[in-house]
């Protein structure tokens, strides 16, 4: 197991995840003057050092893919032909430059002060979202052939998508939740009004997440169950799904008890104990989505069938 590479990938499904689901989490969920407001800001300033980072980060992982397809022993060695082969001969190579110039294009939208700000956050989302969905050029999605490999990777990216629109919507709750005593009584209000209208995309972000989990699994594993060793494909596969029903019933008990609640203590005048109940749930939830993209920066790397 290379762990540099599956360090970077994880560390890129980390960045371009938030870097994506920040701004459309403000895009949809904030509105009029609200996409003005401090959180919007923070989620600009995140966006420009995301950015920043998967544009470094990429550069790693194409370093890292050359060195693995060349066969070399130290990156010092590694000649511009063999990048210069990935880029131009590779899906890979391809996908790398989409993303390396969408990536280019996000750090643009986040520095652009003249635009509106729904005209900015939307284009740091359409430009994040090509770049991470790119990265299913990088995993087994691009393992098939013919129209099984279209709809592979099609399933793939629809699949990081949902992730990284899940992972954004958390990471903004996160930020209100633990907003500045000067922001603290706007950021409850919002933080209660988004995160209980946040059913619909949820119930949409956790069906696609469903969905395009099954066909990866059919196109990857088939209809059969896999080895459960503990560090096997099958076992890590098991750990993330179940992650990823931990995931879902926090996000029900957030739902359904803890946001009613804020609401209802925002109501009376006080909500410490309610607020301090949701953030704790949110901080779980967010430690197990990262653990989640952990296991899914390990299973890119790792074949299926048994050894």
């Amino acid at each position: 197991m290379d762990w540099v590479a599956v360090g970077l990938r994880f560390a890129l499904y980390v960045d371009l995840a938030l870097l994506f689901g920040l701004p459309l989490f403000c895009l949809y969920a904030l509105h009029g003057h609200e996409r003005a407001s401090w959180i919007a800001a923070r989620c600009q300033v995140m966006a420009r050092t995301g950015a920043i980072a998967g544009i470094l980060l990429s550069l790693g992982s194409i370093a890292v893919m050359a060195k693995a397809m060349s066969g070399a022993d130290e990156y010092a060695v590694l000649q511009s032909h063999v990048f210069g082969t990935i880029v131009t001969g590779t899906d890979f190579g391809v996908a790398w430059s989409v993303r390396l110039v969408a990536l280019v294009l996000c750090l643009l939208a986040a520095l652009s002060g003249r635009a509106r700000p729904g005209t900015r956050l939307a284009a740091l989302a359409a430009f994040a979202g090509i770049a991470l969905a790119t990265l299913a050029w990088g995993g087994h999605g691009a393992m098939n052939d013919g129209v099984g490999r279209y709809l592979h990777l099609g399933a793939d990216a629809a699949h990081l998508l949902a992730a990284g629109a899940w992972a954004g919507a958390l990471a903004a709750f996160v930020l209100l939740s633990l907003a500045q005593p000067a922001s603290g009584p706007q950021a409850m209000k919002l933080l209660s009004r988004t995160s209980n209208g946040f059913a619909r995309i949820g119930t949409i972000i956790v069906a696609t997440l469903v969905l395009t989990g099954a066909v990866n699994y059919w196109f990857i594993v088939g209809p059969v169950l896999p080895d459960l060793a503990p560090m096997s494909y099958g076992g890590l596969l098991a750990g993330k799904l179940a992650l990823f029903v931990a995931m879902l019933g926090l996000a029900a008990a957030n739902r359904y008890r803890l946001s009613p609640r804020l609401a209802q203590a925002l109501q009376a005048g006080d909500q410490g104990v309610a607020i301090r109940a949701l953030r704790r749930s949110l901080m779980l939830e967010s430690g197990a989505a990262t653990l989640v993209l952990a296991l899914v920066a390990v299973l890119g790397m790792l074949s299926p069938a048994p050894v």
